[in-house]
């Protein structure tokens, strides 16, 4: 029973060579999320946030044969230690899904930690790449 629900997670860290807080507003500021939120499958992406507990977010991550939407709802904010919401994609059969994104600041660089719960089990590889993909861009994005 522990390995069918660990499936049903995945948690993904990637170590970005700039200060937490840096890292963290990278999560809430459309114009950078649209720079870095997508998966080596798109070829750009567009976002639109409202960086309140309580809003919501929507990414839409383009390819040459289409788009995909994400969407989701910021529960809990708190800058620059952990981000929450949900995420509801094709992947998660828009159902939501929870996102808790944990920031750990050492020396001018951060370690990101990423969890991803309630998925569906037969998308856990998908999601994992997925997370690595995006962390890796946002590192890129960030270089110190």
């Amino acid at each position: 029973m522990a390995e069918h629900a660990a499936r049903h997670q995945v948690c993904v860290r990637h170590t970005i060579g700039a200060p937490a807080a840096e890292v963290f507003d990278a999560w809430l500021d459309a114009n950078l999320l649209a720079q870095w939120m997508k998966t080596r499958a798109f070829t750009h992406a567009t976002a639109e946030c409202d960086a309140r507990e309580g809003g919501a977010f929507e990414i839409v991550m383009h390819a040459p044969d289409g788009a995909i939407h994400h969407s989701g709802q910021y529960l809990t904010i708190d800058r620059p230690h952990k981000l929450v919401f949900t995420w509801r994609s094709p992947a998660t059969g828009q159902r939501d899904s929870l996102v808790t994104v944990e920031f750990f600041g050492h020396a001018g660089s951060t370690e990101v930690v990423v969890t991803h719960r309630q998925l569906p089990g037969q998308t856990y590889e998908s999601h994992i790449d997925g997370w690595g993909d995006v962390l890796i861009l946002l590192a890129q994005l960030l270089p110190h």
